[in-house]
């Protein structure tokens, strides 16, 4: 039975693509998992499984860091050599580790750390070149010295050498409502690169034009204040319902049924070869797409057809786009159709869980 160890110290223990696609695919396997995670800076409960061990560690935010990379370097150090593999899932984590010569470590590479700079507001200006030029050469480094998963077929392009990858998937489920009338959702982490600002504008359009017949339900913790203080006042308007952090399953369970789900990403550079699992979670549940004209989103929207494309940061375009779909329930339907048609086709983690726990086992080789 092999063993595995998942760290950890950025994102949140009930990321979905770490505790509910790759971990329950890791036990089904027949993998012992000892997976190592902020559980109690989060506030989030250590799951009960079977095979699973949890283990508490420091979370890194902002400039607060150094402790969390030492925490998880110690642990690292102290479990390697008991686990088969140890997965990791922060960039910074690679680097912390340097030096212990682990020969059993698999970097899962979920983001662009270079291009995410952009919108890092804890980091100065002027030393965002300098660090994005050191992730590269980091980058490099890591790929000569140990195994790579990959989230995005457009991350190939920054490594040298080929590497599996393993996209950001969902389990789809076999059918699905057709889209109401009343609800519009989004789901995810809300900030304002995330485009808070225009999603709350265009809700409040939608909730004026229709009478107060259409809100927005958003599912998500907000990770800055001004995010925060965006969807507060427009809970006080009695335009948005926002309820926070809400386990996946749950969260999944919100989406049918809804007019259209929102994915109103800026135009950032770590978001352009990026595919946003959101839209991929709206389409595997017969949700209509309203998304901003990043090329992978748009990609996903107008193959399948899933949606409406609508231009960067205008609320008045998302807000006219929601409405189209509201007076047209044949062409949502369709929509949702079609969407929940190419996500069973395409981007079923019933199918990629298979794929992501053999490609482990071929590292184990």
């Amino acid at each position: 039975m092999p063993s595995i160890l998942v760290v950890t110290v950025v994102h949140d223990p009930e990321d979905s693509r770490i505790r509910h696609r790759q971990i329950p695919a890791l036990l089904a396997d027949g993998w012992q998992v000892t997976y190592a995670a902020p559980f109690r800076a989060y506030g989030r409960p250590e799951p009960i499984l079977g095979g699973l061990r949890t283990l508490d560690l420091p979370r890194a935010i902002g400039r607060d860091r150094m402790r969390a990379d030492r925490a998880a370097r110690d642990l690292i150090r102290t479990e390697a050599g008991t686990h088969d593999l140890v997965l990791v899932h922060d960039p910074e984590l690679v680097a912390a580790v340097a030096g212990l010569r682990l020969r059993n470590l698999v970097w899962d590479v979920h983001e662009d750390p270079a291009a995410a700079l952009v919108a890092k507001d804890w980091l100065p200006g002027p030393a965002k070149g300098l660090v994005g030029g050191g992730w590269r050469a980091a980058e490099r480094l890591a790929e000569r010295r140990h195994r790579l998963l990959l989230a995005e077929y457009a991350y190939q392009d920054r490594f040298r050498r080929p590497h599996p990858v393993v996209p950001n998937t969902v389990r789809v489920p076999a059918e699905v409502p057709a889209p109401g009338t009343d609800r519009i959702v989004y789901l995810g982490t809300v900030t304002m690169a995330r485009g808070t600002a225009v999603m709350v504008d265009a809700a409040r359009r939608v909730h004026a034009a229709t009478d107060g017949g259409c809100r927005l339900d958003v599912v998500g913790g907000a990770r800055d204040p001004e995010s925060a203080r965006l969807l507060d006042d427009a809970c006080e308007e009695g335009i948005v319902t926002w309820r926070g952090f809400v386990p996946s399953a749950t969260a999944l369970a919100l989406l049918p049924g809804a007019l259209a789900g929102l994915s109103l990403l800026q135009d950032l550079p770590n978001y352009r070869h990026s595919r946003p699992t959101k839209i991929v979670e709206y389409m595997a549940h017969g949700v209509p797409v309203v998304t901003t004209p990043l090329p992978v989103a748009v990609d996903l929207v107008e193959q399948a057809p899933a949606g409406i494309v609508v231009p960067f940061d205008d609320p008045d375009a998302t807000a006219a786009a929601i409405l189209a779909l509201r007076e047209d329930p044949a062409r949502a339907a369709a929509y949702g159709a079609a969407g929940h048609a190419a996500a069973l086709a395409a981007y079923d983690w019933n199918t990629a869980g298979p794929q992501f726990t053999a490609t482990l086992r071929g590292f184990l080789a």
